[in-house]
């Protein structure tokens, strides 16, 4: 099997809770059932989720030698962690960064992403959908190597 590591950052543990205007009515655990849908048979999700960067760049770490590829949705560390960039300058694998919302029609502070410079794919504004979309992108990915 194949892993794909799905990691999310600070405050999307209350997703479905915290303004469902913008982010939605679904939960992490739909997240998780949406991601397992959308992935190849011989793939398998890992969907984490914490508000500590540290923690999130402890998955980066253990993903080099466990993963084929990382969807992550950083949240707000997107717009100031260097520390989870550099992080995901250490992977080889592919990268796609993911945003419930369409972060470029909202404040121009979430119009900027640390995690977009090492990113192979970049989806916003697809709801959850976007995270589905990403698991199919690694899954092509992965797959095309073997």
């Amino acid at each position: 099997m194949k892993t794909i590591y799905v990691l999310n950052g600070p405050n999307l543990n209350l997703l479905g809770k915290r303004q469902p205007e913008i982010y939605g009515h679904e939960t992490l655990d739909d997240v998780a059932r949406i991601c397992a849908a959308a992935a190849d048979p011989g793939f398998e999700i890992r969907l984490e989720q914490s508000n500590h960067e540290g923690v999130l760049i402890d998955w980066i770490h253990e993903a080099r030698e466990a993963s084929c590829g990382i969807v992550i949705n950083p949240a707000a560390l997107t717009h100031s962690s260097i520390a989870i960039l550099d992080a995901l300058n250490a992977y080889d694998p592919p990268v796609i960064e993911v945003h419930l919302s369409q972060v470029h029609k909202r404040e121009s502070f979430r119009h900027h992403s640390f995690v977009s410079r090492r990113a192979d794919g970049v989806i916003a504004g697809l709801g959850v959908e976007g995270y589905a979309a990403a698991v199919r992108r690694i899954c092509q990915l992965a797959g095309a190597k073997g």
